[in-house]
C-alpha cells in the first residue's frame, strides 16, 4: 500500500523517512512501517522492541548509546515537536563524530533512522512531545553509555530558543566528553 520516501543525510545509513499520508474531509491514514518497503529502501532491520516518552518544553534527552548490545532505532513524534540527533561513533566510519539533526513533528510526521552505532538524543520545542521509536534489540540494564549533549568536538547545534530552560535528567548532565569516549 503506502510508499515512503527516503532521504540520506550525509551520514552512511542514518535516514529521514516521508510516509504517503492519505488525508480526506475526516482525518488521514499513514503506514508508519512496512518491512517490505524499508528493505527495499536500504533499512532491513527487524525490530523487537518499541518504546514511547512523553516530555515537556526544554527537555533534553541524551545523548545515548548502547555499549554491547547496539540497537538500530525508528524514532517518530506522536504529538508535538522536537529536534533529534545522531552522532556517529562507528570507529572507522568516515563521517566519526559528526552528527545529523532533524526537525520531527506530528505535523511533518517525518521518521527518522539511527542504525546501530550512533549516540541519540533529542530536545523537545513544543510544549509537550510524544516521542515513540522501535529498536532492533532489547533493553539492557546497565548497557547504556552517553555523551555530554554540548560536547563541543561534537559541536552539535541545538535550536535553543532565548528564554528557554534545558531540562535534564541527573544521568544526562553527567556524561564524559566524546574525547574521553574515543580512549
Amino acid at each position: 500500500m503506502g510508499k515512503i520516501k527516503v532521504e540520506d543525510c550525509g551520514i552512511q545509513g542514518l535516514k529521514v523517512i516521508s510516509p504517503t499520508v492519505f488525508g480526506d474531509e475526516r482525518g488521514y491514514f499513514m503506514e508508519t512501517y512496512n518491512y517490505n518497503d524499508f528493505k527495499e529502501a536500504g533499512i532491513d532491520e527487524i525490530f523487537v522492541q518499541d518504546n514511547q516518552s512523553s516530555s515537556r518544553y526544554g527537555v533534553l534527552r541524551g545523548l545515548h548509546f548502547q555499549i554491547q548490545y547496539p540497537q538500530a532505532k525508528l524514532v517518530r513524534v506522536i504529538s508535538g515537536e522536537v529536534f533529534d540527533v545522531a552522532v556517529d561513533l562507528r570507529e572507522g566510519s568516515p563521517t566519526y563524530g559528526q552528527w545529523h539533526g532533524e526537525i520531527l513533528s506530528a505535523e511533518n510526521k517525518k521518521q527518522y533512522f539511527i542504525p546501530k552505532g550512533f549516540a541519540h538524543g533529542f530536545l523537545v520545542l513544543s510544549e509537550n512531545a510524544e516521542f515513540t521509536y522501535k529498536c532492533s534489540d532489547f533493553y539492557h540494564p546497565g548497557d547504556e553509555g552517553g555523551l555530554i549533549w554540548n560536547d563541543p568536538d561534537i559541536g552539535v547545534e541545538w535550536p535553543v530558543p532565548e528564554g528557554m530552560e534545558l531540562v535534564f535528567s541527573d544521568k544526562d548532565k553527567k556524561w564524559g566528553s566524546f574525547r574521553e569516549f574515543r580512549r
